[in-house]
Parts: C-alpha cells; structure tokens; sequence
C-alpha cells in the first residue's frame, strides 16, 4: 500500500509540526535557552537567528533559529522544518548522554 502525501502546505499544518518541535525541546535550562525562546515567542525571528549564528554548538538554539522561516510557507518550508527537528533530535541526544554520563560517573565513585 503506497501512503499519500498531501503537499498542501498551511500555516495550521507547519504550526502543529512547530509545537511539535517546541514540546520535544521542552523548557529552557539556560539564560541563553530563555532568551532565544522568548525571542521566537515574541516573532523576533532575526534575533533568533542571530543567537543561532553566535552559539553554533548549541542544539536548542539552533533548532528554534530554524523555525521561524518555517513560518514563511516557501518551498524550502519542508526542510526548514526537518533541520529544525533533527537540531531538537541532537539536543535530546547531548542532554540524554550528559544524564547517562552523571549517573554512571556517580555510581562509580
């Protein structure tokens, strides 16, 4: 069975795969993480941007610097999307690993 896709693009459609995004990212942990959340909350997408451009080793920020151009419904808006999410993947990734790492380190100590 071949799966239909639709390639309809409306910003109630992006917006779910945004809030998607937004909920794996989960809160901020950082002044930076705030900073740059309460920037796209706000549409100050360029500052966005700009932080992304600056802390290049940070996965949330970078996953939240992709997600304003989604919002512009362009043809790139498919892998705007998918770079945003494979950014918030990584962030999990690091985040997870330092978790495993503590615990491991303190059960050994």
């Amino acid at each position: 069975m071949v799966q239909t896709i639709s390639t309809e693009l409306t910003i109630e459609k992006v917006n779910q795969a945004v809030n998607a995004i937004l909920a794996t990212l989960g809160q901020p942990e950082t002044e930076l993480h705030t900073r740059t959340l309460t920037a796209f909350q706000n549409g100050d997408y360029q500052t966005v941007k700009r932080l992304a451009s600056t802390n290049l080793s940070d996965y949330y920020v970078k996953s939240l610097g992709y997600l304003g151009g989604a919002l512009k419904l362009t043809p790139n808006t498919d892998t705007i999307l998918a770079e945003s999410a494979r950014s918030a993947a990584e962030f999990i990734k690091e985040k997870t690993l330092k978790q495993l790492g503590d615990a491991i380190a303190e059960s050994l100590n």
